[in-house]
């Protein structure tokens, strides 16, 4: 059973180093044939060298759709995403527990081709997700936010990320967990 399956189940029941990353890539259509449900899955998989914006945002998209089901499994992954920085504060985890309250779990997985509200944002599997750049992206020096799109919201979201001084691209801020359309099943005007 996948971790959205378990959600919905859920729910139901009430040294500095260069980076070699080239700027000019204009996006990434990155696949995982499951999403992982660990960190040490999520460190297995080759997104986990965070070599590009690209491979640590979408791993941040996993991390926070692990959250939604399982906030100890899914703070460790973030925390593995944001590297030096630190763990999660207070403060961040409160948030998080915020934004998935009144079982808002999908809200991630609605960035994930296929997730739409006329199927409650179950994603196509393999899960797939687009993340792309605008004239934006790089304007700050060593930083970089990228754009997801979610089948429930008509504008992009972003995720920011921070290169490192060991040139790997950490977790520094998203805005993915906000406001989308309801699913189906919650929309009593459906």
């Amino acid at each position: 059973m996948s971790i959205f399956d378990k959600l919905k189940n859920k729910a139901s029941q009430a040294t500095s180093a260069p980076s070699s990353f080239d700027k000019s890539q204009k996006e990434a259509v990155i696949t995982f044939s499951a999403l992982p449900e660990s960190l040490a899955e999520m460190k297995s998989l080759p997104e986990a060298a965070l070599d590009s914006p690209f491979s640590t945002a979408a791993l941040a998209l996993c991390a926070l759709c692990v959250y939604a089901a399982d906030k100890n499994i899914g703070a460790e992954m973030l925390n593995f995403l944001r590297g030096p920085r630190g763990e999660l504060s207070t403060y961040d985890k409160q948030f998080l527990n915020e934004r998935f309250s009144d079982e808002k779990y999908y809200i991630p997985f609605s960035y994930f081709n296929g997730a739409v509200p006329e199927n409650d944002y179950t994603p196509s599997q393999p899960y797939t997700v687009r993340i792309f750049t605008d004239p934006y992206t790089y304007q700050n020096e060593g930083y970089a936010k990228v754009n997801l799109t979610s089948g429930g919201a008509d504008s992009p979201r972003q995720i920011v990320l921070r290169l490192g001084g060991d040139g790997k691209w950490y977790l520094w801020d998203q805005f993915v967990l906000v406001g989308i359309r309801e699913p189906k099943s919650k929309n009593p005007w459906a």
